[in-house]
């Protein structure tokens, strides 16, 4: 194989195919030249859109039954690990295409592999910020909902609550004195209310009406207008003058 014949073609013909995009290096000893490779939506003027770089390729003597050098420059939004990555992945390509000019295919599929990796990145994106906005939402319901109360919490917070506000204090001196408590006093001081309250509201029983105590109601003669004798401008509040 004449191996100069073969790379000068090559670089004739990639020229072409890259043409105003692929830039020579160099020519001696060996041609060295780069070609620019980006994800499909790239974007220079926004930033972390997409990813980019330039591949070099350094012909060997005897390429293309060897592999070429390769490297990459001024890449774009990589990650640390994309360019041992990249530069794993074009090995492997190298060794599939030996004995045959490949550097449009592996350039082609470093292309591809941007085009694959920034998929992965918009997906990684695109799930955390769908698990911060859960957090927000769950955050704000938390905020709103409060601690749900239960027996426990509020027998908590009301021993609490009457130790700070002194009515602890207040119910010994009064069980001391023999003092009568006031409806709410007792209240505060009788845990039996509260806990029935609770398990009123625990069990959910519904309020019944007893509608036979009403019916009385129907023989009551509660309307003025059927009273003859009634008038109303004899009323008097016994007020005098």
């Amino acid at each position: 194989m004449d191996y100069v014949e073969e790379q000068k073609g090559e670089i004739e013909a990639l020229e072409s195919i890259y043409y105003g995009d692929l830039q020579i290096l160099a020519t001696e000893p060996l041609h060295k030249f780069s070609v620019p490779i980006k994800s499909e939506e790239y974007d220079p003027e926004i930033e972390n859109t997409g990813l980019s770089c330039d591949l070099v390729f350094t012909y060997t003597p005897k390429y293309p039954e060897e592999s070429p050098e390769i490297s990459i420059e001024n890449s774009e939004n990589f990650e640390d690990q994309y360019e041992t990555e990249l530069l794993d992945f074009l090995r492997e390509q190298v060794q599939e295409n030996l004995g045959m000019v490949m550097i449009f295919t592996l350039v082609s599929s470093a292309q591809e592999w941007l085009n694959v990796r920034f998929e992965e990145v918009k997906k990684t994106r695109d799930e955390e910020t769908a698990r911060k906005l859960k957090e927000e939402e769950e955050a704000e319901r938390k905020r709103f909902e409060g601690t749900r109360v239960t027996v426990e919490t509020f027998l908590k917070w009301k021993v609490k609550f009457e130790d700070e506000t002194g009515i602890t204090k207040k119910r010994e001196i009064s069980e001391k004195e023999g003092k009568k408590l006031t409806g709410r006093e007792l209240f505060m001081t009788d845990y039996t209310l509260n806990e029935s309250d609770l398990k009123f509201l625990e069990d959910g029983d519904a309020v019944k009406v007893d509608e036979s105590l009403f019916q009385d109601l129907d023989d009551l003669d509660l309307d003025d207008e059927d009273d003859e004798d009634f008038d109303p401008n004899n009323f008097s509040d016994g007020s005098t003058d």
